[in-house]
């Protein structure tokens, strides 16, 4: 095929994980369209980890693509800038797909909208330099990602800007950027990896321009060969390596994925920056350029709608806050046999059902499961297999942690390290009784955050 796979750290991989139908196939061919732009759009004040933004504009104001929105409400926060041309309403509320009800300010579209290929253009098309970067001092990059409110695409949404500060006392000497998309069905980070994979190559030279960092390492599954390809022929001269890993989940984890790529341990509670490595997602590296190079916000992203329950899966450019029910229509509607819409995937994502959810800037899909993929036996007894425990990424023991949850126990939740769950999923994918450990554990964490605050 051209190019040769080359495994790094631990065999190309970490222990334990699981092997979960992949499921890509039904949006991986989907060249990436971009949406006509809605009628109005309802931007979520939360859409990061850490404090939410502050309102900046006024209802009755008239607002530009790209104006900004909202500041941040503090250091590990992001600002929110319109996606669209309108005017602003009043601030109401909406309802993300983890249930939570948070302040959201509604804008309906006024004016020329910016469209089509054009659009494309204005986030990820033309030039992207990979010389002269040194042009952009430390400072003057991590204002730019600030300012732009990137945030990580892959769905943690911790706010970019913060991993790259300067910090003397834990010097990062590699940048991991992340495009394993280990998560079945999803397949927004590969069409970007092959449409795209210039902007990325460019955001990952400025990460490791501003960390100094040694190593640039940009990891991919061995399930994605095309978008190898790609990268290894955009990264040509960089000093960039192409990683490629075993497919296995959860390798796009960063934990994981740092094992795998370098064979450093991060240590348990501890961050990358404790072993001196930064992880961004792909499209988190093709914004970053963006906001560098061209002073641009974060106002669109991609994602995938798919699955066995959308008549027509497709990889999609939108808007953040258009409705996920637009996305939906889109792609052709629900099929008859549609039983669950997941935003996210099956293993990590929440399920919901209100059609006027916002898309976020960490929606990275629309998954529609049918009756046939939710088929299960009814929940039994814990039969203390272990089989958890084999599959555990990171080394602990979901069955302890869903019977903590259910008995309430703060301290056997905290004695069995509850908070250091990621909520991968792959204990309750593995759990031959059926007990929903990664519900369990939400609720057990949300116990336990409630009771330090006593």
């Amino acid at each position: 095929m051209g190019f040769n796979f080359k495994f790094f750290g631990s065999g190309g991989t970490f222990p334990h994980g699981v092997h979960p139908p992949e499921r890509k196939a039904f949006a991986e061919n989907a060249a990436i369209e971009v949406m006509p732009p809605p009628d109005k759009v309802v931007i979520p004040l939360l859409q990061n980890v850490g404090a939410p933004g502050k309102p900046s504009v006024k209802a009755k104001a008239s607002v530009a693509m790209g104006d900004r929105i909202a500041d941040a409400g503090g250091f590990v926060s992001a600002p929110i800038h319109s996606p669209i041309a309108g005017k602003v309403a009043k601030v109401g509320t909406t309802t993300l797909p983890n249930g939570r009800h948070v302040a959201a300010m509604p804008i309906k579209a006024e004016g020329e909208q910016l469209s089509g290929r054009d659009l494309w253009d204005e986030n990820f098309g033309g030039d992207w330099p990979r010389e002269g970067l040194a042009r952009y001092g430390d400072k003057e990059i991590v204002d730019a990602i600030q300012n732009a409110g990137v945030v990580g695409l892959g769905g943690a949404t911790f706010p970019t800007h913060v991993k790259y500060v300067p910090n003397d006392k834990k010097p990062i000497d590699t940048v991991m950027i992340n495009g394993c998309e280990c998560e079945p069905y999803l397949t927004s980070d590969y069409r970007m990896m092959i449409e795209a994979p210039e902007p990325i190559i460019t955001g990952a030279l400025l990460l490791g321009q501003v960390t100094h960092a040694r190593d640039i390492i940009i990891g991919v599954e061995d399930n994605k060969p095309k978008a190898v390809e790609a990268l290894q022929k955009a990264a040509a001269g960089t000093g960039i390596r192409i990683a490629v890993f075993k497919t296995k989940y959860p390798q796009g984890s960063e934990k994981q994925l740092i094992l795998a790529a370098t064979g450093r341990a991060v240590p348990l509670g501890g961050l990358p920056l404790d072993v001196g490595v930064a992880v961004s997602n792909v499209s988190t590296a093709a914004v970053v350029a963006r906001a560098v190079l061209r002073g641009k916000p974060l106002t669109h992203r991609v994602v995938s709608v798919t699955g066995a329950g959308i008549r027509n899966p497709k990889n999609l450019l939108v808007p953040m806050g258009i409705r996920m029910g637009d996305l939906i229509d889109y792609c052709g509607g629900l099929t008859a046999d549609a039983a669950r819409i997941v935003a996210g995937g099956p293993m990590m994502g929440f399920a919901f059902s209100d059609m006027e959810t916002p898309v976020t800037k960490g929606t990275s899909g629309i998954t529609v499961l049918t009756h046939a993929d939710l088929k299960r036996e009814a929940e039994t007894n814990c039969i203390r297999c272990g089989r958890c425990v084999d599959a555990c990424p990171m080394n602990l023991v979901p069955s302890k942690l869903a019977l903590a949850s259910r008995k309430k126990d703060v301290d056997l939740a905290q004695m069995y390290s509850i908070m250091a769950c990621f909520e991968c999923g792959s204990c309750a994918y593995i759990c031959p009784a059926q007990i929903p450990i990664v519900q369990l554990v939400r609720t057990g964490k949300a116990v336990v955050i409630g009771a330090s605050k006593k």
